[in-house]
């Protein structure tokens, strides 16, 4: 699988129908803007984006910035895309039971029977919307895993927005029983559930879909657009100049505090006996015999 080194992450060039052929167990997240910035400055959100083992182009300003780069990527491939190709996808497959975990209290329940209604089975096994703030008591959190390996999901699709749902799978992804495939998909159960308006295809394919949901929610995401997401320019063009250091990146030589740790405390050293001195040998004045130069050659 090929990608684009962009920043401190790489992003996978492939196409949709691609990875719905490739993708059997694994995690995906979907890099965008707002991840790419949030990379420079949040070690654990760092940490998390490295057990990704797909990482789709989520913005089609991505997708321009990869042309730029020279490393163009082939397709957009977005969390509100590849999650409900990927539910068509596996309508016919019965081993493919989906548990969203994610949005505001009962939207998610909405978009099980929606979803589920569309499929014309029951692909979708279990919905919960977790409290505001769960991510920060581990009673709640251990309750979420619980109900979903009682669900018997083999799909896990998290969206609670970033980078909360990529901290919860880098945390609790080994905790889950039967699940195959992690989906880190933000607003996409709203979608699903037609909570929020999706932008048009048009806007979209401009790389205005940032736009068009700043001023949806105005109040939630004008900093995000406004603020934060200016710098990321400035990232690119340090890339660019190859004048671009990565925050979290570890000197080559330098070893790990797990290696330090387990180096053995070097023994005291023994103080060595005097050597015992031997009468000086008698020297011999007598010249060594000549050696003609011509054996000297090799």
């Amino acid at each position: 699988m090929s990608g684009i080194k962009l920043l401190n992450t790489t992003v996978d060039d492939f196409s949709m129908t691609e990875l719905l052929h490739q993708l059997k167990r694994g995690v995906v997240f979907t890099p965008n803007v707002d991840h790419l910035v949030r990379l420079q400055r949040d070690q654990e959100f760092f940490d998390a984006y490295q057990i990704a083992d797909y990482r789709t182009c989520d913005s089609k300003i991505l997708f321009y910035v990869s042309r730029l780069l020279g490393s163009p990527v082939c397709e957009k491939v977005s969390g509100s895309d590849l999650f409900p190709a990927f539910y068509w996808h596996h309508r016919q497959n019965q081993a493919t039971k989906i548990f969203l975990l994610g949005a505001a209290e009962g939207v998610a329940a909405e978009a099980q029977r929606r979803i589920n209604a569309k499929v014309g089975r029951e692909i979708i096994v279990g919905a919960h919307s977790p409290s505001y703030g769960f991510e920060k008591s581990e009673a709640e959190c251990q309750k979420l895993v619980e109900l979903v390996n009682q669900s018997g999901a083999t799909v896990l699709a998290v969206g609670v927005g970033s980078p909360k749902q990529e901290k919860f799978i880098y945390k609790y992804r080994q905790q889950f029983e039967k699940i195959d495939i992690f989906l880190a998909i933000g607003a996409t159960i709203d979608f699903e559930a037609g909570n929020i308006s999706r932008a048009p295809t048009w806007i979209s394919e401009l790389g205005l879909e940032w736009l068009y949901r700043m001023l949806s929610e105005p109040k939630r995401l004008w900093k995000r657009y406004l603020v934060e997401g200016p710098a990321f320019f400035w990232y690119v063009l340090l890339q660019m100049l190859n004048l671009y250091v990565e925050p979290f990146a570890k000197p080559v030589n330098q070893p790990s505090s797990l290696q330090n740790s387990s180096q053995p405390e070097p023994s005291p050293q023994l103080a060595k006996p005097e050597p015992i001195k031997s009468p000086p040998a008698k020297t011999d004045l007598t010249p060594p015999e000549s050696i003609p130069c011509d054996s000297l050659l090799i």
